[in-house]
């Protein structure tokens, strides 16, 4: 089933992400990986096997990444392509200043692909991922939105998704959204959390929010919007866990 999480706040984010793919391993996987911000560059670090694999990959850099307050981890049961270190996630694109965790199945990623790769994005991995990540960069290249550029890239995907997203050029941000796939938001102070299921958050927060089919959630430290696929704002609800 593969499990997302992700944070922006002022904690320090790897044991938060760390902690919260821990709880979520439930649902099993065979590879993990994160993705933080450390200053003007976004770092991603993954490995075969275990969380406790991908620990030991980590070990050498907790020095250099204890400042860092935003990120994003994911655990994946292989779908598309093999349990490698280069199929895992987090994807990034050419440039690598955009980083995506996914959930789900993207059903016409290979016209997605073909349709990239004509523009000249050059393909790392055998996953559905990768094809979402170029998408979403080639459309922020025109925009330069990341929540619009999201949107714009939804709109062109079919399948089932889970998908939290950074962009080096955006600070303190995550955009979140999903389609037929589960993500909820927990509020903290001054902080928001991303996971796909309670159990990554429920330590933290007892504030969350539930992501409706097709709902993108952007993220700043202090700041939650919320709007359809339309790109009309609406209300958060929030609701109290258990």
């Amino acid at each position: 089933m593969c499990g997302i999480v992700g944070y922006v706040g002022r904690k320090p984010v790897l044991d938060i992400l760390l902690d919260g793919l821990e709880q979520l391993e439930y649902r099993g996987y065979d590879s993990s990986g994160i993705a933080v911000k450390c200053s003007d560059e976004i770092k991603v670090y993954k490995a075969e096997g275990k969380l406790s694999n991908l620990r030991e990959e980590l070990a050498p850099h907790a020095y250099e990444l204890a400042k860092s307050t935003i990120g994003i981890g994911h655990i994946r049961w292989a779908t598309h392509g093999a349990p490698t270190v280069i199929n895992a996630h987090p994807h990034t694109c050419n440039c690598g200043r955009l980083v995506i965790v996914h959930n789900g199945i993207i059903e016409n990623f290979k016209e997605i692909k073909k349709e990239l790769e004509a523009k000249g994005c050059v393909f790392k991995s055998q996953t559905d991922t990768e094809a979402v990540a170029h998408l979403i960069a080639d459309i922020y290249g025109q925009v330069k939105d990341l929540t619009k550029a999201v949107r714009l890239a939804t709109d062109k995907i079919q399948g089932a998704y889970a998908l939290c997203i950074m962009h080096n050029d955006e600070k303190d941000k995550l955009v979140v959204t999903k389609r037929n796939a589960p993500l909820v938001i927990g509020i903290g102070e001054g902080e928001f959390y991303v996971a796909s299921d309670v159990p990554a958050i429920i330590k933290h927060t007892k504030r969350a929010i539930y992501l409706t089919d097709n709902q993108i959630a952007t993220l700043t430290p202090d700041t939650i919007k919320l709007e359809n696929e339309k790109g009309d704002e609406i209300n958060p609800k929030v609701e109290i866990l258990p």
